[in-house]
């Protein structure tokens, strides 16, 4: 049978120490009333003998003022081995959480504790375990999602950002983040290519008609061919000017229409209208907003929108933010495609233009003001959700 342990505080210790020393007790009469024995009571006397002479002795220290010698020896150490952990972290330190649990798994080869150092360099321990399981763990990010954020680029013909990029691999099942994105793209050099701003000309030095603003920058339509915006811009091939006659519905943000010819009369812009009319067959009452350009202006315009019950609407003179919708939309034009084509002919322009339109922009580029959908997709998923009914108070 195993004998249990004894184990003694310090005070009582001192006492059986001073029933020898100063009551003039022998060592044997002590043990033996106490029922201690010999050699720990002697072990006792010698760490005192040893204290009193200011000696640290070879046991646990029994009078308080060695007690307070021994914690203020802890002390001393404890404080030279933070400022060893200081000293030799000083370069290394950096706000970024990374760098400092670096520096604690090297402090941690060096004998220093774990708990110690995030002590001293004020870390959580815990965080400390969680990034050494992180770095330990296979990448989560394999070779797929690498090839899956180059295809969904490379869909985009290198236009995407990181958001629309983020929301095109969760769309596909992916749990992915932005900033990971963004890392991912700097790392395999995906940089979404951006020129200089489209600047954007109107001539509407003429004395024609000018009709009223009713659009008033309401660009949030709240149902399908209810408000149509207008414009023209022009696009460069080596053979010459390229005009372009666009209308865009501003709820869905979808191209309804559009034209190009060598030259801009007014018959362009009826064109691009007329295909838009017979593709949606609007209702009557839709604003149809444009610029104050001649062409905007001219008779035979006019009598169109009139022959399909449309409200004419212009900017207001030389402010383009009236028509901010369209010049974005000209501005994605012109960077995602225009600008890094080079164009021989218009034949060449007007088929590639034609592509990026319906190929691409109606029915796969996400937008951020339709939640990252295409156009396309978007007015399907909002004629799938029923009317809101308002009832009426009685």
């Amino acid at each position: 049978m195993t004998r249990k342990r004894k184990r003694f505080d310090d005070s009582y210790k001192l006492e059986v120490v001073k029933m020898v020393r100063d009551q003039g007790l022998t060592v044997p009469q002590v043990c033996q009333d106490q029922n201690l024995g010999e050699t720990a009571v002697r072990r006792w006397i010698r760490q005192y003998d040893a204290e009193q002479l200011g000696q640290a002795g070879i046991g646990n220290p029994l009078t308080a003022e060695q007690q307070r010698i021994r914690q203020l020896e802890q002390e001393n150490r404890q404080l030279k081995m933070d400022n060893d952990i200081l000293k030799k972290g000083y370069r290394l330190l950096c706000p970024r959480t990374e760098v400092t649990y670096r520096l604690v798994r090297q402090l941690q080869q060096k004998a220093y504790s774990v708990a110690h150092v995030c002590r001293v360099l004020n870390v959580s321990r815990s965080g400390f375990y969680e990034a050494c399981k992180r770095a330990q763990a296979p990448a989560r990010l394999s070779c797929s999602v690498v090839a899956q954020l180059k295809a969904s680029f490379a869909e985009s013909n290198g236009c995407r950002g990181s958001r629309p990029l983020t929301k095109a691999l969760r769309a596909k099942g992916m749990q992915i983040g932005r900033y990971k994105v963004r890392r991912l793209m700097r790392a395999h050099g995906l940089r979404s290519a951006w020129k200089p701003k489209f600047v954007h000309t109107t001539d509407s030095k003429h004395d024609l008609p000018i009709a009223e603003n009713v659009l008033n920058r309401q660009f949030e339509a709240q149902a399908i061919n209810t408000a149509w915006v207008a414009d023209i811009t022009y696009i460069q091939t080596r053979s010459g000017w390229l005009y372009l006659a666009v209308v865009l519905d501003l709820f869905s943000r979808k191209i309804v229409g559009w034209a190009m010819a060598p030259n801009m009369p007014a018959e362009l812009v009826c064109s691009a209208m007329q295909m838009a009319v017979a593709q949606r067959q609007p209702p009557p009452g839709l604003i149809a907003h444009s610029d104050r350009g001649s062409q905007y202006a001219s008779a035979i315009y006019r009598s169109l929108l009139a022959r399909h019950a449309m409200q004419q609407s212009m900017s207001r003179k030389g402010n383009c933010w009236d028509n901010a919708v369209m010049e974005r939309f000209f501005l994605s034009l012109k960077m995602e495609r225009v600008w890094r084509r080079n164009y021989a002919n218009h034949g060449e322009a007007i088929r590639d233009i034609t592509q990026y339109i319906v190929g691409y922009y109606n029915n796969e580029r996400l937008h951020s003001k339709l939640g990252y959908l295409p156009p396309t997709v978007y007015e399907r998923t909002m004629a799938l959700k029923p009317p809101i009914e308002v009832s009426g108070i009685s």
